[in-house]
């Protein structure tokens, strides 16, 4: 039997995962990321420790199975999508890596206003946001001296499969899952722009090539097999983006089917055949899917899971668990006694606005720590909500079948029940308890032949778990309703308070 290797390069973890040709999981190593704050809004992470737990676990997964390295097919890597990373002509990094979370790139927006908001969006499809390219203007302005040295700009994902593969600065890459977030894609024909390139002045060749998931762009050199335990020549595909993989592990290959990605980030995508970029609103992102030819609207909370995680360690210092906070929340009222929760820690992300904030609002003496977990959980249901409407707006007479649930939240009944009420849609739970590893692992055995279709592996839910209760659905729709005005309200009150 032959066997697959995917890496998963989150925020908090590195993680790869063994299958086999079936798409079982055999084995699963985790490595913990160390996040680094040089500054106040920067938020960084090693390159060589990024590559270093990509060997690490790749090694580890090899052990646990006992499975030969002979017979492993082939590897993939997914990778956090829009942060930032680049290399010099010699295919090492050039800078480190411009995380996601970073938001030092704010102002560097205004390149792409100043071009053209709706055009940008347009061209890209999505809203200009604390992504490539802003970031790539914002090394250009405020380091000059290291964006000489740049090559290309790429991401996490490619960067490690490319040092595996001993690649050159030329041999850079993205693959087509990531374009959205590029800044300088027409996403539409999966090219680069010359418009958006030539119109925020940046310089085009250092912009890598554009490939596909599953293109192979190499082998396992000498030395890297010897650092991860796998056997030289092995084969390594392009990979593609951590929610992309996500996305296309859980199912999502049809028009009509939504997921929910109850991670670091909480992300509501769904499945369309059409490429519709929400120029009015500027909070949809329309990303391509690994399928191609099919396009994955979505929007997500900057760290939304994180919220959860800062109340449990944080506020309850750590004595609960999430399940036993859980069970807390479960004995609050729906609405959480009118108790309201914005989780925009660092800034709203999906439209982008700095100005918004994390917020408890209405607190008074009657409610407990059991309200304030609860209202977290519908403060991030309030807003996939809003995402929600959008979408039905671009893309309408969507019909949805089901919402499928993955992530490290989708373990929570209750956190899943709040979001189907507030939706009005059935969700269930994903087949697959990492559907990033699947994805990846169905994607780098169709680049290297052993499966014979890209979607072999991966098949969407049948059964639905949670059905939503139609009285809370209008009861949290008030709610919702009540929730985004007070975003637009607050937006001037941060305003003063961060201009202090």
């Amino acid at each position: 039997m032959n066997y697959l290797i995917g890496i998963d390069l989150g925020t908090q973890a590195t993680k790869a995962s063994l299958c086999d040709e079936r798409g079982t999981i055999l084995a699963e190593a985790v490595q913990e990321s160390s996040l680094i704050h040089p500054e106040p809004g920067a938020v960084e992470q090693d390159p060589e420790e990024m590559l270093g737990s990509a060997l690490n676990t790749i090694k580890e997964v090899v052990e646990k199975s006992g499975v030969s390295p002979s017979d492993v097919a082939g590897i993939g890597i997914d990778g956090q999508m829009a942060g930032l990373l680049a290399v010099d002509r010699s295919g090492l990094a050039a800078i480190p890596y411009d995380s996601w979370l970073d938001t030092r790139c704010g102002k560097s927006r205004h390149a792409f206003l100043d071009f053209g908001e709706e055009r940008t969006i347009e061209l890209t499809g999505a809203p200009v946001t604390y992504a490539h390219g802003p970031k790539i203007v914002w090394w250009r302005d405020e380091r000059p001296e290291a964006y000489k040295n740049i090559h290309k700009f790429t991401q996490p994902g490619s960067y490690c499969a490319m040092r595996m593969c001993g690649l050159s600065g030329d041999d850079a890459f993205i693959d087509h899952t990531y374009l959205h977030f590029s800044g300088f894609a027409d996403t539409a024909n999966k090219r680069w722009s010359d418009e958006l390139a030539d119109g925020v002045g940046i310089d085009k060749s250092k912009l890598p090539r554009i490939l596909r998931p599953w293109d192979k762009v190499g082998a396992v050199t000498a030395e890297m097999a010897s650092r991860c335990g796998l056997t030289q020549g092995t084969p390594v595909v392009a990979g593609c983006g951590d929610s992309a993989a996500s996305t296309f592990g859980a199912g999502i290959i049809r028009e009509g089917l939504m997921i929910d990605v109850a991670g670091t980030a909480s992300i509501l995508a769904c499945a369309v055949n059409s490429f519709a970029p929400d120029k009015k609103h500027k909070t949809i992102m329309f990303c391509p899917s690994v399928v191609e030819g099919l396009y994955t609207p979505m929007a997500y909370i900057n760290g939304g899971g994180m919220c959860l995680k800062w109340f449990r360690d944080d506020v309850m210092e750590g004595k609960y668990s999430y399940a036993e906070l859980g069970a807390m929340a479960a004995s609050v009222p729906p609405g959480s006694d009118n108790l309201l929760f914005l989780p925009h820690f660092s800034g709203r992300v999906c439209p982008n606005d700095t100005l918004v904030r994390g917020s408890y609002v209405n607190l008074s003496w009657k409610h407990s720590a059991a309200h304030m977990y609860r209202a977290i959980m519908e403060g991030i249901a309030y807003e996939y909500g809003i995402y929600f409407d959008i979408i039905n707006e671009l893309v309408p007479n969507l019909k949805l079948d089901v919402v499928i649930g993955s992530g490290g939240g989708v373990k929570s009944d209750l956190f899943t029940q709040i979001k189907a009420d507030v939706l009005g849609t059935p969700f269930s739970k994903s087949r697959a308890a990492d559907t990033a590893a699947l994805g990846c692992c169905a994607i780098t055995g169709y680049g290297v032949g052993l499966c014979g279709s890209l979607t072999s592996l991966v098949t969407a839910p049948t059964e639905t778990r949670i059905y939503p209760n139609a009285e809370l659905y209008y009861h949290y729709n008030a709610r919702k309703e009540i929730y985004a005005e007070i975003i637009e309200d607050l937006h001037g009150v941060y305003g003063k308070l961060l201009s202090l």
